[in-house]
């Protein structure tokens, strides 16, 4: 079964609005709408913000709903010129920009202990654009965050949940796939006002995709 793994209601809204014959219930805090869309069986794990949160959820989501397939939908923020706010984006690969194992293993920031390089993979759908992810338990306006992002990690979104899931799928061999709308764009002023700003147009141009996404990662 195909499972989204969301952080937030607001986001997870663009999903449940798609979706029929749905059964709410809550687990360990969560909540989770189990249903159907495209005539297929799926559901939605609200896991909340934040990468234990997240990591936490995907494994839900493998353990107890049986996901051979995760999808993590939600708004991030962008870090270039090239993003447009509202526009979708599909991750090709995620690095956790706050792991630093540099005096312990020698490898670049963002290399987790039990690979040689920052950066995993996800599973491609293949239908928008293919974007570099950077996932942290940070949101701020932060130079040395940035510089490390474009700089040192040639990031293109940052959010707070997506290499998180990424890392728990990789390690329990399950497909991964990731949608991002863009939000907010960094150097273009405050990123939580733009964030309140663009949250609307966002999710509904999450909805919209949905169908779609869905159509495409279950081809």
């Amino acid at each position: 079964m195909t499972v989204f793994v969301i952080a937030l209601q607001s986001e997870a809204d663009s999903v449940i609005a798609c979706m029929k014959n749905q059964d709410i219930k809550e687990v360990y805090s969560r909540k989770v709408i189990c249903g159907t869309l495209g005539g297929k069986r799926t559901a939605v794990v609200i896991c909340g913000v934040g990468k234990v949160n997240a990591a936490c959820g995907a494994q839900y989501a493998i353990d107890c709903l049986g996901a051979d397939k995760i999808i993590n939908l939600g708004v991030a923020g962008g870090l270039n010129d090239g993003m447009q706010i509202a526009s979708v984006y599909e991750m090709e690969r995620a690095v956790q920009y706050d792991v630093n194992l540099v005096q312990i293993n020698g490898t670049e920031i963002g290399t987790l202990n039990e690979y040689e390089q920052p950066y995993l993979p996800f599973d491609k759908a293949g239908i928008y654009p293919l974007k570099n992810l950077a996932t942290g338990d940070r949101f701020n306006d932060s130079a040395e965050d940035f510089a490390l992002l474009t700089k040192q990690l040639k990031a293109d979104i940052r959010d707070m949940e997506g290499g998180a899931i990424l890392h728990a799928c990789r390690r329990a061999n399950v497909r991964c796939y990731s949608f991002k709308a863009i939000s907010d764009i960094a150097g273009s002023g405050s990123t939580t006002e733009q964030f309140i700003k663009n949250l609307y147009r966002c999710n509904e141009a999450l909805k919209a995709c949905v169908p779609a996404i869905f159509e495409a990662v279950n081809g």
